[in-house]
C-alpha cells in the first residue's frame, strides 16, 4: 500500500468562509457609517420636526460627553469652542434624558454669556 502525496491544497473551503467574513463585515458597516450618536432623547408632546438648515448641534451623553456636531469637546473648552461660530446661528441641543442636569445648565450658561439666542432642544415626539 503506498500513500498518497499532497501536491496542492484545496483553497475552496478557505474561499467560502473569506466570503462569509465579508458579508459579516460588510453588514457590520453599514451600521456603522450611518454615524448616529445614540442618545435617549426625552419626550414631548409638542415636538417639532428638525429642519435641514446649516445649524450647530451640541450632543450630551448620558455619560457626560459633549459633542459639537460629532466632535468630542471638553467642558472646560465649552468657551473656546462656541466662540469660533457667530451668535446668530441656531444651536440645537441634544441632550440624553439620564444626563446629569449640571452639564446642561453649564452648556445654556455659556450659551447665554455668548449671546446666542436661537437656541432648541431636540426631542422624541411622544406618540
Amino acid at each position: 500500500m503506498q500513500i498518497k502525496k499532497f501536491d496542492t491544497i484545496n483553497v475552496v473551503p478557505f474561499i467560502d468562509i473569506m466570503l462569509v467574513l465579508l458579508v459579516i463585515v460588510l453588514i457590520t458597516a453599514t451600521f456603522v457609517a450611518k454615524g448616529i450618536i445614540p442618545v435617549d432623547l426625552p419626550k414631548s408632546e409638542s415636538a417639532a420636526k428638525q429642519d435641514n438648515q446649516k445649524n450647530l448641534t451640541i450632543t450630551i451623553k448620558a455619560n457626560g460627553e459633549i459633542l459639537f456636531d460629532k466632535e468630542t469637546i471638553l467642558e472646560k473648552d465649552l468657551e473656546v469652542a462656541l466662540s469660533k461660530y457667530k451668535a446668530n446661528m441656531p444651536v440645537h441641543i441634544n441632550c440624553d434624558k439620564e444626563a446629569k442636569f449640571d452639564t446642561f445648565v453649564i452648556l445654556l450658561d455659556i450659551l447665554k454669556e455668548k449671546d446666542f439666542k436661537n437656541l432648541g432642544i431636540i426631542t422624541k415626539k411622544d406618540s
